[in-house]
């Protein structure tokens, strides 16, 4: 039985993002294991925000599966009646905008502080100043307000 040489298979591997909508509502309702129903009360209360296809109809996304799975875990395992998970989502997304804020406020404060440096440095070259750090203050028995600049004088003699 020579059956002749064997067809190549290839394999194709496809990679969805996690949250562009591919399931429509009874395959996302089976994955979460819930009734179809339940997302649309779901999707009315503001808990699940399906993309649309053109034609309207709704694509869930894995996340938004993930979200149902969440939602369904706080409602059935920690007993929280849907305000109550509501509540738990909104302060969540108020947290990551927090968050999100506090990064920017850091890095504005990383470059606003690189600039002052450099500020500092232009300014001693042109000074030719000595900047004293806060720290030296104490230990070299200055006054936090001072700082030395040499000065070239000539003579005092030769003023006025």
């Amino acid at each position: 039985m020579s059956s002749g040489p064997t067809p190549r298979r290839s394999k194709t591997s496809i990679r969805v993002s996690s949250s562009r909508g591919v399931f429509m509502i009874s395959v996302a309702a089976e994955l979460a294991e819930m009734h179809p129903q339940t997302l649309r009360m779901y999707e009315a209360r503001g808990l699940i925000t399906p993309k649309r296809s053109p034609k309207n109809t709704r694509l869930y996304s894995q996340d938004d599966v993930d979200r149902l799975r969440r939602i369904q875990r706080m409602t059935a395992e920690e007993g929280l009646n849907l305000a109550g998970v509501e509540t738990v989502l909104s302060m969540e997304a108020e947290l990551e905008r927090a968050r999100r804020e506090l990064a920017k406020l850091r890095e504005r404060t990383a470059e606003l502080e690189r600039q002052m440096l450099d500020e500092i440095e232009r300014i001693k070259r042109s000074m030719r100043a000595e900047i004293v750090p806060y720290g030296a203050y104490e230990a070299e028995g200055l006054e936090p307000d001072r700082v030395r600049i040499p000065i070239d004088r000539k003579d005092d003699s030769d003023e006025g």
